[in-house]
């Protein structure tokens, strides 16, 4: 945990990854991240595989929060919440708009009850726009942001990226949006701050940065980025294995050339143009292939490394376990104080040198924090006590 973010409370309302991803994000920052889940508690405690802790997706977008299990839906269960949204400073919330309305979760509402509030709503769609009620998960918006079609136009079918990348994505969008509104707070803004962190709009954006190509300059212009779409960008056979290899320049493509004996084909005049080399890049892509297959994955990346070519060998996710890279930083070590069960974890991956980190702290039990929560909030033993046995509030 770096603790740039200390003093500045989070709710965070969310299950599965969305909210808990971006959640997580600030906590790791340093910032008090209040999970509220229901009585159940998040689907994904309950997601296989299950270990200590719960869920390995729960374990994994979890870490650094406070937990607290509440009945929203119950008239006493929103009251507490209201005073915790008097208290905070950013309300995070993955819930379908309208069903954050009845919880009196939406901007107004919370706004009525903190004005300097930041809310910052995860959501499916842009509430400007006419899909703005639709329901959406992640296999949804890679099918209507184009990923999955983006995997089916150079060759074969649509496909879903096997990895929840619209989430993740539209985390990482909110996560900077909470942050930059808490910069203008710091520089003397005053009033609330409403965040939509729209997945469908996020991916769309993320995925046309490169493939809006054309269309940038011509209404019927061609969308795509060229060299991205070419079938013979991909990972190449080599003798005995697999490996992604990416001469860009004009410089790394002679290296490269040199290194198969084609030399020849520097001196065409076409070789020295951008683009006229980028117009035949299927050709060169054509001979890379096959040059590939004559040597060993290890003997091409000793190779390609001495003429300093991108290169690297093509990892599956179970290699990443022993990847020697992040064994010497400690990738997957796990902190002091977490639960022997747990053997791995992933870290916050971004580093701010010159800042003492203070420890992790593994997901807790549903409801851990609860007492402590609403101690904080006003409430005495006795209203805490009634809460619990009226079935409002969980206690782990």
């Amino acid at each position: 945990m770096i603790p740039l973010l200390k003093g500045i409370r989070v709710i965070e309302i969310g299950a599965v990854v969305l909210g808990p991803y971006a959640g997580q994000l600030l906590a790791d920052l340093g910032a008090e991240v209040i999970k509220v889940e229901p009585l159940e508690g998040d689907i994904a405690r309950h997601a296989h595989p299950q270990g200590t802790g719960g869920g390995a997706l729960f374990v994994n977008n979890n870490r650094n929060k406070t937990m607290l299990a509440i009945d929203l839906k119950h008239p006493d269960g929103r009251a507490a919440l209201n005073r915790l949204i008097a208290r905070s400073d950013v309300l995070l919330h993955n819930m379908r708009v309208d069903a954050a309305e009845r919880l009196g979760l939406g901007f107004e509402a919370a706004a009525a009850i903190n004005p300097t509030i930041i809310h910052c709503a995860a959501i499916g769609f842009g509430q400007r726009g006419r899909y703005r009620d639709r329901p959406a998960f992640d296999d949804i918006i890679q099918a209507a942001s184009g990923a999955a079609g983006l995997m089916a136009a150079n060759g074969g079918e649509p496909r879903f990226l096997p990895t929840i990348i619209a989430d993740k994505v539209a985390a990482l969008h909110a996560v900077y949006g909470i942050l930059a509104a808490l910069v203008a707070r710091e520089r003397g803004r005053t009033e609330a701050t409403r965040i939509e962190a729209p997945m469908f709009e996020v991916m769309a954006a993320f995925l046309l940065n490169e493939h809006l190509s054309g269309a940038s300059f011509a209404e019927d212009g061609q969308v795509g980025y060229p060299r991205l779409m070419s079938p013979n960008r991909r990972p190449y056979r080599t003798a005995d294995g697999w490996i992604a290899v990416l001469p860009y320049t004009g410089e790394q493509w002679r290296r490269f050339l040199q290194e198969i004996g084609r030399d020849d084909l520097c001196e065409q005049p076409w070789f020295s143009d951008p683009k006229a080399r980028q117009a035949r890049i299927d050709e060169l892509y054509d001979l890379l292939a096959a040059s590939l297959a004559d040597r060993g994955t290890d003997a091409w990346i000793a190779a390609l490394s001495a003429r300093d070519i991108p290169c690297s060998r093509v990892a599956m996710p179970q290699d990443l376990l022993d990847d020697p890279h992040l064994r010497d930083i400690g990738f997957f070590d796990v902190p002091d104080g977490f639960p022997a069960g747990i053997v791995r974890t992933l870290p916050q991956p971004v580093l701010f040198a010159g800042i003492e980190a203070a420890p992790d702290t593994p997901p807790a039990a549903l409801g851990a924090d609860s007492g402590t929560v609403l101690r904080d909030c006003g409430f005495d033993d006795a209203a805490i006590e009634s809460l619990v046995a009226r079935g409002v509030v969980h206690i782990g």
